[in-house]
Order: C-alpha cells, then structure tokens, then sequence
C-alpha cells in the first residue's frame, strides 16, 4: 500500500447543476478507489438531499458528499460548504449550459473554499476543449486552469495530456488509462497549453515569472508546488477531463486529489476553529437516535466529550456514529477530519462551530435565501394538528430551505420554500415520515378594504334586562386618510358627554369593526373622530360604549363608499442577461410594472430586474422564471405599497370574501 499522505480526513463537497453526473461521479471513485477495478453504475435520479461516501485511496482517506444539483434544494448545501477542503465542481461539456455553473462558482468564491472543475462526459463532447472553456471562464473570478487536453481520435475524445506531467494517456473503458506517445499531431498544441499552464501558475511565482523570461522551464516539482499552494489559497481553478460513466480520468483525478486537496487546518482556520473541535454542517432527525447533529471532526472526538456551543452553554456528547450513504452507524470515535453524527446535544444547530478546548465557540452564517413558493396547509384531520406542530418544527430544523409561518391575519398555516419540488418533497416527508397527511391550497392574498367618503354616524347601544339595563350613544366623524397613513383615532368630546373612562371602549369598539370592512377584508388608512355621545349613570358601562363605537363604525363604513386595496410588491429578479426580455414579458403578462433592470454586481453575463407586481400574481412565478432560465432565476420580494383595486377583478374578490362570510 502507498505511504499515507495526510494523517487527517479530508473532505470534498461534489456540486454542479443537476444532469451533471454528481452521484455517478461518486459512485465511480468509490469503485475505482479501493482496488483499482472500475464498476459502471447506472446513473440514479436527481438527487435532492446530501449523501456522505467514505473512500481509501493509496493509504489516504476521503469523504465525498454529494450535494443537490436543482436550485430548489441547493440551500441544503449552504452550511456544508464552509467546512470542506476542496469543493470539485462537475460540468456538462456543453459550452450553452456554462452558465449553470455559476451560482456555484460565486458562493465557493465568498467562502474562499479551494474549488476545481471536473468537465464530465467528455466522451460526449463536440467541439473544442478551448471554446468550452472561454465559454466557462465568466463564471469564475479566478482563472480556469486546464491540467488536461483532450486526444481526439476522429470526432470522440479517446485520451488526455497531462500538462503538468507532459504524458499523453488513452482511456481504457473499466481499467486504468494506459500511456502512449505523445501523438505527432499533438506536439505543437500541448507545448503551447504547457506554457500557458506555467503562465498562468507564474501570475502568483515571482520566481517561475523570471524563469519564463529568461526562456527556462521549471522544474516538474515547481510546478505541483504551485499547483498545490495555488489551488488550496484559492488562487487558480484546476481543470480536469473525463466520462464517469466510463471510468475515464478517474484515477488521474484522485491522484490530483491526493496531492492537491489541503488538509482540515485550513478549513479550520476558515471557520475561525482553534485547536480541536467541529463544525455542524446539518441537523438530523433519525428516529429512536433522535437528534443528530451532522459534523465534520477538526481533531479527533470520542464519547462524551465536552463542547462549548456558540451560544456559551455547553454540552457533553452523546453517541457518535458513522456516516456512509444514508446509513448511521455507532462508532467510539469520529476521526480528525471525518464527519459524522453526535448524538444527545439538544440546543446545537446546523452552522456552529463548537469548540473542545474550552475556548469561545461561533456560528457561520449562511447567505439569506427568499422563500420563493409557498403554500397554506391544514390537517386534514384535526387530531393531528398537534402531530403536525412537532413534525414542522423537525423539518424546519432540518431543512434550511424552509421557513414556517403561521399567519394570524390569514388564519393560515404557510409552508415557504425554494420552489415547488421543494415543498413537495416536504409534504411527502410529512405523511411519510411523521404520519401527517395535509391538504394544500394557494395562501390567501392580504386585500384590505379603505373610503373615499367622510361620514359621521350615529351609534347607540341599548338594551333593557332585569335590573341594570346597557346604554351606550356615540357619535364619530369617519374620514378616509392618504395611503399608508394606518389608523388614527381622535378624541374631540368636551363637555363630560362621554366620562373619561369609557372613550377607550369606544376606540377598541371602532378598531374591531375594521378588523372586517363592508367587502370582507380590514380596513386601514382611515381617520375616526368621537366628536359626541351621552350616557346613563346607571345603564352605562365600557360594555356598552364598546358595542356603541362597534355599531357606529359598521354602519359608518358602509356609507363611505368602500373600495378594495391590493397589495403591491417590489421584487428584485436575478437572471442571466440573455434571458431578461423573456422576464420582462413575463412580468407584463402578470399585471407588473418594470422599473428598470442593471447589471448584476459581481456577476458577469447577469441582470438584476427591479419590478412592482401584485402580490397574488407572485404565487406561482417562480415556476414561469425558472422555466424561462433553464432553472437559474430567483427573486427577492417586498411589500411596498396598496393601491386600488376596480373592475372586474374587485368584482370577482369581493364575491369571494363575501361566500366565505
């Protein structure tokens, strides 16, 4: 067996868009890895969760986790990333789908995680190595570094040179590549590519520059010296070739691997972790183990070992296990570098960094993502309601990506996630997994209701029972009020006609009547004035004026000339610049108002659409965006005003609000 490189763990997070070939990626190193014999696997389905695999290669060990490739269930990967040594990047060989690399690239760049790019199913591609990766490069700050050219043999890709070895190798489907020749015709090309590998590791070697200057060649050592450091500071993107499916490039690629992905220490250091502890990288629920937290060893950990958690407390561990697929199994320890699960540390949660030395511990951060689809649920049996208060609260912990809210104005329960395929993976989990069925509907639209007319009206209360009888009069001057002012109430009685200590009654009578207007909806942006009332010293009470200022304002509001409001939202739309028209007609079908659109900081090639649009149009247009992005637009959404709402929509609304009363 080869001599151990690394005594630690280390950890490669395998992302790219779905289609890719992640999982099959994976499940080829693993066979490849231990004893050198290739297994095809046929490639699985989109995968939509985070799976660990544990692989040995040459003495050393690995754990690759698979990540969501669908931006519906990408926030599973946001907690995961900053914990890793490499992030390896898989991409389709097609030079149209480069932009799908992207959103990616950009968090790996914000977190500063060392990152290379795995070009997939290059026994698929048409066209130049050289145009896909022009075609790449805008996705990516830092240079692409191709360590590999493709061999030709007629119109498919047969082999690779390595530039940095300057060895030519043929694929052999299910063994190892075998090395040739360097071809004839590929002499002149692969001395152009080696050189523009050396320049490009000169841009950060002073001392390589002055070598290409002087017309010497570095030494092959000097050259993975800086293909080591380059990479593992972030510097430069590797690039490498191969067909998963096939078993092609996979031994090249681990040996990279071996070589070039840095230990845990970096990683450490980037979580701001001193001396031994762990990083939580996700929170599971796993039946009679109960909560887990998924974690990733900086040093080793045993039973019961003692951590400081990011909110000062501490907390011993409980079991710990292993981790390989979706299986969990007890272990005595967690290797430095590994990850597993700890058991038995309640108030832990996905993002701490908790520490085994006593020292203050923190929590990472991860970037805010807007729920963009969201839906109104219900118990279809209400003997589950209870059930389903504790199961949400799991898959809340659990998932990210998911925000519940339980909106009293609406009197709705509201489930907001990534998108579609999103919550519906959560509603399956529900009934599969906690035994909740629900029935879904779209969330109500918050309508409410103002007036265009001053009135004043009368209230009066009266009633007379046995004994003491209820007496209550008022009188409000009612007034509608410019947009966004909310209610205002004025107490103009003079004179004692209504005692001091009733005229809150009659406040609290007034707002309760607004809670539903005329139409069916609250109502706002109105003033009311008690202007005059009158009361018995014996049959008075703040009963009595409560139910009087009640009144008044029912009657009042009716005669005010009421009129429906509809909430209107900002939103500001992220997409690819050649898809912005189709949004912009998108948004125009849907009743909106584009406001302007502008180059999207930081990311070459996108646009940021800034766009107003009835709230009740937003429901479903992720769906549209998404289908109009090849998956990659998404929106940030704000209330920003109520305006006015007539016709036949009013119509429709008001026929609505008043079936459900």
């Amino acid at each position: 067996m080869a001599a151990k490189k690394s005594d630690s763990v280390r950890a490669v997070a395998v992302l790219g868009p779905s289609g890719a070939g992640k999982t099959t990626l994976i499940q080829e190193l693993a066979a490849v890895a231990p004893d050198g014999k290739a297994q095809t696997i046929a490639p699985p389905g989109p995968t939509t969760e985070t799976s660990i695999t544990a692989i040995d290669f040459m003495g050393d060990r690995y754990v690759l986790i698979d990540t969501p490739g669908a931006i519906d269930f990408t926030a599973e990967i946001d907690y995961i990333l900053p914990a890793v040594d490499l992030a390896l990047v898989v991409a389709d060989p097609a030079p149209d789908k480069a932009v799908l690399l992207q959103p990616f690239l950009k968090e790996l760049e914000r977190l500063n995680v060392p990152r290379a790019l795995f070009i997939n199913k290059i026994d698929q591609a048409h066209g130049r190595v050289r145009d896909l990766l022009e075609a790449l490069q805008p996705a990516s700050t830092q240079p692409l570094v191709a360590r590999q050219i493709p061999i030709w043999k007629g119109e498919e890709v047969a082999g690779f040179v390595d530039l940095a070895l300057e060895r030519a190798f043929i694929y052999r489907p299910g063994l190892a590549s075998e090395r040739i020749d360097m071809p004839a015709d590929l002499v002149e090309r692969e001395a152009e590519a080696h050189f523009h590998l050396l320049e490009q590791l000169a841009d950060h070697d002073d001392a390589m520059m002055e070598q290409l200057l002087s017309d010497a060649m570095p030494s092959i050592d000097a050259v993975f010296a800086d293909l080591v450091r380059e990479t593992a500071e972030g510097l430069i993107v590797p690039v490498f070739l191969g067909a998963a499916s096939q078993a092609f490039g996979l031994r090249r690629l681990l040996k990279a691997m071996r070589h070039d992905v840095p230990g845990p220490s970096q990683a450490a250091n980037r979580l701001g972790l001193e001396g031994a502890g762990a990083y939580v990288m996700k929170i599971s629920h796993a039946g009679q183990a109960g909560k887990l937290a998924i974690a990733r060893a900086m040093g080793e950990i045993a039973d019961n070992a003692q951590f400081t958690l990011s909110d000062g407390s501490s907390g011993r561990a409980g079991a710990l296990f292993s981790i390989q697929g979706g299986q969990f199994k007890k272990s005595a320890t967690i290797a430095a570098g590994d990850i597993g699960a700890i058991a038995k540390i309640d108030p832990i949660a996905a993002g701490d960094v908790i520490s085994a030395t006593g020292s203050p511990a923190t929590k990472i951060e991860p970037p805010t993502r807007f729920p963009v689809y969201q839906l109104a649920i219900a118990t279809k049996d209400r003997k589950d309601d209870v059930r389903l208060s504790g199961a949400l609260s799991k898959l809340t912990e659990e998932d990210p990506g998911l925000t519940v809210v339980h909106d009293a104005a609406m009197r709705e329960i509201l489930l907001l996630g990534q998108g579609e395929p999103h919550l519906r993976q959560v509603l399956e989990r529900l009934k599969t997994r906690f035994n909740v069925e629900v029935a879904t509907t779209r969330p109500g639209t918050p309508f409410r209701e103002t007036i265009k007319k001053n009135i004043t009206q009368k209230g009066r209360h009266k009633k007379q029972t046995g004994g003491h009888g209820q007496f209550g009069d008022c009188t409000i001057e009612i007034r509608p009020l410019p947009r966004g002012s909310g209610f205002q109430f004025e107490d103009r009685i003079t004179g004692g006609a209504i005692p001091r200590q009733w005229i809150p009654a009659v406040e609290e009578g007034v707002r309760e009547a607004m809670e539903k207007g005329p139409i069916g909806y609250p109502v706002i942006d109105v003033h009311v004035a008690l202007i005059d009332g009158a009361y018995h010293p014996v049959d008075s009470s703040e009963h009595s004026f409560h139910a009087a200022g009640r009144l008044a304002m029912n009657e009042g509001l009716a005669q005010c000339q009421p009129v429906l409001l509809e909430p209107i939202e900002k939103l500001t739309i992220a997409t690819p610049t050649a898809f912005t028209s189709r949004i912009n007609s998108a948004i125009t079908r849907r009743n909106g108002q584009i406001l302007g659109f502008d180059a999207r900081e930081g990311w070459p090639g996108w646009d940021q659409v800034e766009v107003y649009l009835p709230h009740a149009e937003r429901q479903d247009l992720i769906l549209e965006l998404r289908s109009l992005t090849q998956g990659l637009a998404s929106f940030e959404a704000q209330f920003d005003h109520m305006v006015e709402l007539t016709g036949r929509r009013a119509d429709e609304v008001a026929k609505k609000a008043q079936a459900v009363a």
